[in-house]
């Protein structure tokens, strides 16, 4: 037990000096009492569910798409002829017919399926987010909650587009563009210049999009300083677990099994991953310096003084006994008086 104790004060000890590390240890402490785990695994969950009405939308624009170029639609139909061989390609041939002239419905119902979808998502994220606060928001009316996540989920789309705007000119070599423009493309370490340029562009990108959930997302008041450092934790983290995730992919999907199953579970791994990282860096700001609140310290409760009675329970008997013996005790005294 002294070793234990030793260790543990030595423990103690680090932490108070570094503030980072109590700071790590803080949130790690948010984190696990908020159910992290917990709410990261129930977001996945609704993530794949609202992901078939987004395949829906996209069967149905990949519809219009092909019902305006009629040649692209020829083109599709003889590659499934050659590579789909006997009546199972024409079957295919006659599932894409019958898509293209449904694709004014599925759109529309996809669109509604997936507004459905999207509201309990963008619901459930905000709780959990908003779970990393330690504290309740106080309950708002059905509707207005509704209008508040309809304008979270708006806002989160336009954050993913600035998001992939960036990843695009990121992966679509602009930065080697602008070098061929100057003449520079040749000099040495232009190569490690682009590769620089393609991972600070990404962390921009994932910097931009953890900032804006942390910081709009929760239904608690964020201060902007916080949720940046907080998005620049979690953007590293993220561009970290994608090259982990990307070796990771390339083995699995060269089984047969990983070839049948891996898309399904590797969404899910990246997304319970991804969520993670989210909740953690919400738990990161919330702890930080400048959204801590102070502990209110309940008042005492006031004092009351309450007289007791006691009741010794002395029967009828006793009482007259010793009012007897007290008698006796007093004539003695007397007549010893007497005599003196």
């Amino acid at each position: 037990m002294q070793v234990v104790d030793n260790i543990s004060a030595a423990v103690e000890k680090q932490i108070g000096r570094r503030p980072w590390l109590d700071h790590l240890v803080r949130a790690g402490g948010r984190f696990q009492d908020s159910r992290g785990n917990f709410f990261a695994a129930g977001i996945t969950y609704f993530t794949v569910l609202s992901l078939f009405p987004l395949l829906m939308v996209a069967f149905s624009a990949a519809g219009f798409v092909l019902a305006g170029h009629p040649e692209w639609l020829a083109e599709l139909q003889d590659k499934v002829v050659e590579t789909v061989p006997g009546s199972f390609g024409d079957q295919i041939n006659d599932l894409i017919d019958q898509a293209i002239r449904s694709r004014g419905t599925v759109g529309v119902l996809g669109l509604l399926v997936g507004l459905y979808t999207g509201l309990g998502w963008i619901a459930n994220l905000r709780a959990a987010l908003t779970e990393q606060w330690a504290s309740k928001s106080p309950d708002k009316p059905w509707w207005r909650s509704k209008l508040s996540d309809l304008g979270a989920l708006i806002g989160l789309g336009l954050a993913f587009a600035v998001s992939l705007g960036l990843s695009a000119v990121a992966a679509g070599g602009l930065g080697r563009k602008v070098l061929e423009q100057l003449g520079m493309d040749h000099l040495t370490g232009a190569g490690v210049l682009l590769t620089l340029l393609s991972v600070a562009l990404g962390l921009l990108a994932s910097w931009a999009v953890f900032a804006w959930m942390i910081a709009r997302l929760p239904r608690e008041p964020v201060s902007l300083r916080s949720a940046a450092r907080a998005a620049a934790l979690a953007a590293i983290a993220f561009e970290v677990f994608k090259l982990v995730a990307a070796f990771y992919l390339q083995m699995v999907l060269s089984s047969p099994a990983g070839a049948t199953f891996g898309s399904i579970i590797g969404l899910m791994v990246f997304s319970y991953i991804t969520y993670r990282i989210l909740l953690f860096a919400t738990a990161w700001a919330a702890t930080s310096a400048d959204n801590e609140r102070a502990a209110s310290i309940a008042p005492p409760n006031p004092v009351v003084i309450r007289p007791r009675v006691v009741d010794r329970g002395v029967s009828t008997g006793a009482g007259a006994a010793y009012f007897g013996a007290g008698a006796v005790a007093a004539l003695a005294l007397l007549v010893v008086g007497r005599r003196r």
